[in-house]
């Protein structure tokens, strides 16, 4: 009797923990599973839409090569990332195009994505990226 409740507790166990398993990988392949477009950006005394007034930034995930490419909103950049369950962190940007922007959204983006150091897809589907506990940048996916 007492093999038999310890075989199924240990069994319930390693259910339990193949499930969260799979739930944290799932969320791994959510990132790359789409181009993120900027919806929300914390700190700035200058409406979103001012920021960003022709376009929005964008950002998309290589899991594979561990890169992210998009938009600052007018400029394409690169950066490489580095991940560990929740926690992420991004390098320097690489070649960027040289346009000018306006707004100074480009600015506050480039910035911004260097203080980020967690990430967090919440119920509704969007990607926070936050410093510490508090979301600093909010991403939904884009349509394109």
């Amino acid at each position: 009797m007492k093999n038999n409740a310890l075989l199924f507790v240990s069994l319930v166990a390693i259910f339990v923990s193949s499930c969260s398993t799979i739930k944290n990988t799932k969320t791994t392949d959510n990132l790359s599973s789409a181009t993120w477009e900027m919806e929300y950006i914390s700190g700035t005394r200058i409406a979103f839409e001012g920021l960003y007034p022709n376009k929005k930034p964008q950002i998309t995930f290589n899991t594979t090569t561990n890169e992210v490419n998009g938009t600052s909103s007018c400029n394409g950049y690169m950066a490489k990332y580095t991940s560990n369950g929740k926690t992420i962190s991004f390098g320097e940007p690489g070649p960027t195009t040289m346009m000018f922007c306006e707004g100074g959204g480009e600015q506050r983006f480039l910035q911004m994505i260097k203080k980020v150091d967690n990430y967090s897809i919440d119920n509704n589907g969007k990607l926070n990226l936050n410093v510490g506990e508090v979301p600093m940048m909010r991403f939904k996916k884009s349509k394109n």
